[in-house]
């Protein structure tokens, strides 16, 4: 079964990019939900973030990883590879 990543962007945003981009070099699959100016869009997405309305905001398999650095931290702490091999927790 193939992982679950999620991303939930704005398109001009530099964060999102950035983010997209790493997903793209480490060859990860994902679905971009772009929400520009959708306040019922970012109202969902803060509510599976645990309330952060910053954008990027990642999941992979149903885990919140959180922002543009979160998951760039993650990924120097070597997270990201284990969390796609889990089972989706939605």
């Amino acid at each position: 079964m193939s992982p679950n990543v999620e991303i939930y962007t704005w398109r001009s945003c530099p964060f999102c990019i950035r983010a997209k981009r790493l997903l793209d070099q480490k060859g990860i699959e994902y679905t971009e939900y772009a929400i520009d100016g959708d306040e019922a869009a970012r109202s969902e997405m803060s509510e599976r973030a645990k309330g952060r309305r910053s954008l990027p905001q990642i999941f992979i398999n149903g885990h919140h990883v959180g922002g543009c650095d979160d998951l760039f931290a993650l990924d120097a702490q070597g997270g990201v590879e284990p969390l796609l091999s889990t089972a989706s927790a939605s």
